[in-house]
């Protein structure tokens, strides 16, 4: 893209959001993992001023919003998702100067900013925690979860970790166990208590007085627990699945209806909403739950109270969906989040780069990602997906990730989907750093797909990113439209996105072979030529304006 092209396409971006003030419906969002974006001072670890330097690719894309995943102070146990301060920024990252940088420079450039806040806990080494563990009646001994043993001196319930191994962790201090659903220096907050509430909402507050436009709220669904700590019931064998968490692990053996989605959340979510409603910011939340991660969202999003979007793991786990898988998920959401509103990923820093869980090439990559673009909800795309980025192999000696260490060989971790960006090919870091050794390797697979060789590729993928974008931006109905009559004949996706009166058919084939379509007359207005009875080639798609 040359530089006339991205600056019209930055100023059309920023006279697309100063237009909307309901920008998030239908927004294209970037995901940027910190650590592995831009190394600006050589360290090998990615910063907010190397996220300052390369937001101008992000908005060549034409993408609405960026999400910044942690970048708090932390002791990086979980890699920022263990937060010991929420208001000030890990050294390792830079400086609030810094973040305040990232701010300015994105909304020139007509980017919102969105950041994760991890809310259901904090760090053991955070302030508020090590005073809660001191005592028992402390000014914050009930800002935690705190439990006293069974009387033979085992946790007080049956609830599992995602990360392995029982929710609770016994501390000598108060002589009480403390409950942790991910690892065991990740104390969980109690919601049940108001000054705790309280104090979560004025993180919010800090963080929109300094300018993000909303938030990405991790494991939202874990916000709350049963008061009363009753045991979780059983799943028969043919109903476990491993959508949250891998198979060897027994935390899908459970369902999960007292140590998560509990409906006192509703009651915090409210108070949120009402809290970014100043700022017109928006938030979307990860549902993380094996059997009902649809229906939450919908519980989470409905009405104009709670939260603006939500995401379920559907499409960010599992085998590549055929049409009738997808056909089932946007069925489901109908019936179960009709009023709420869905935001749909492929990839992000939890999951196998989707490239590689689904093996596709790039017909298919171009035909998923179109598919996208066309789907009724908000989008998320994952730093490197733009590039057609493989999961990269990390060597056992190599990892990092305290998840795949835990249970490798069989699961592996995050890892593979996190190492650095590949920017050039010209050394073996790909332009990510200048240290002699990043925080993880530069998968060498992936030089051959860095973005300075994409660029002047084109027949490079992300160049299709660019495309399919401006599409859904260029047509009101994908963004913000109705989904109507969906239907599937063999590889074949169809359905209908109506808005102000303009009803636009979309048909696409996920197959490797032709198949016929019929009642695809029209306006054409991208893929194959319409007609009554058309022929989509394997991969191919149309869409027609039909009304």
């Amino acid at each position: 893209m040359n530089a006339e092209t991205q600056k019209n396409a930055m100023n059309s971006s920023l006279t697309h959001l100063a237009k909307d003030p309901d920008w998030w419906r239908g927004a294209v969002i970037y995901q940027i993992y910190p650590r592995s974006f831009q190394d600006s001072n050589g360290d090998g670890i990615g910063d907010l001023a190397g996220i300052v330097q390369r937001l101008p690719h992000i908005a060549s894309l034409g993408v609405d919003a960026v999400w910044i995943s942690p970048f708090f102070t932390s002791p990086m146990k979980d890699f920022g998702y263990d937060v010991s301060n929420y208001c000030d920024v890990d050294p390792m990252f830079g400086t609030i100067g810094d973040f305040d940088a990232v701010v300015e420079t994105a909304h020139r450039l007509g980017l919102k900013v969105m950041i994760d806040l991890v809310l259901s806990h904090t760090s053991d080494q955070h302030p508020w925690f090590t005073e809660a563990r001191v005592s028992r009646d402390n000014a914050r001994a009930n800002w935690y979860v705190w439990a006293d043993a069974k009387p033979d001196g085992t946790p007080p319930n049956n609830w599992l970790s995602i990360f392995g191994g029982s929710a609770w962790h016994w501390d000598s201090r108060r002589r009480q166990y403390y409950l942790h659903n991910f690892l065991t220096s990740q104390p969980d907050l109690n919601f049940h208590e108001p000054a705790v509430q309280d104090a979560l909402l004025d993180v919010a507050r800090f963080w929109l007085e300094r300018g993000v436009d909303g938030f990405r709220l991790d494991t939202i669904n874990f916000y709350t627990h049963d008061a009363q700590l009753r045991d979780n019931p059983a799943l028969a064998p043919e109903e476990r699945t491993s959508a949250t968490a891998p198979d060897v692990n027994p935390y899908g053996y459970q369902r999960h209806l007292y140590d998560k989605n509990r409906p006192e959340t509703l009651d915090f979510l409210r108070k949120l909403r009402a809290q970014m409603q100043p700022w017109n910011a928006a938030a979307v939340g990860e549902v993380g739950d094996e059997q009902r991660g649809l229906e939450i969202m919908g519980e989470y999003t409905a009405g104009d109270d709670l939260m603006q979007m939500c995401y379920a793991f559907e499409l960010l786990s599992g085998d590549r969906p055929d049409a009738g898988r997808i056909a089932q998920v946007m069925a489901k959401v109908a019936e179960v989040a009709a009023d709420g509103w869905a935001c749909w990923a492929y990839s992000n820093h939890d999951v196998q780069r989707h490239a590689s869980r689904w093996e596709l090439g790039g017909a298919s990559a171009r035909a998923f990602t179109t598919l996208m673009m066309c789907l009724r909800g908000s989008a998320c795309i994952y730093q490197g997906e733009e590039l057609g980025l493989p999961e990269a192999h990390v060597a056992f000696d190599d990892l990092q990730d305290p998840y795949g260490i835990e249970f490798w060989p069989e699961f592996k971790g995050r890892d593979g989907c996190r190492t650095p960006m590949v920017w050039e090919q010209s050394n073996q870091n790909g332009g990510f750093t200048s240290a002699d050794k990043p925080w993880l390797p530069v998968f060498p697979e992936h030089l051959a797909h860095a973005a300075a060789l994409a660029e002047e590729d084109p027949e490079a993928l992300v160049h299709h990113y660019r495309h399919a974008i401006a599409l859904r931006r260029a047509q009101p109905a994908l963004a913000k439209g109705t989904l109507e009559d969906m239907g599937v004949d063999g590889d074949v996706l169809s359905f209908t996105r109506a808005h102000g009166g303009d009803r636009l058919r979309f048909a696409i084939n996920l197959g490797d072979t032709p198949a016929q379509v019929a009642d695809m007359a029209g306006e054409g207005i991208d893929g194959v030529a319409p007609g009554d009875n058309i022929t989509l080639g394997p991969w191919q798609h149309c869409l027609v304006r039909q009304g």
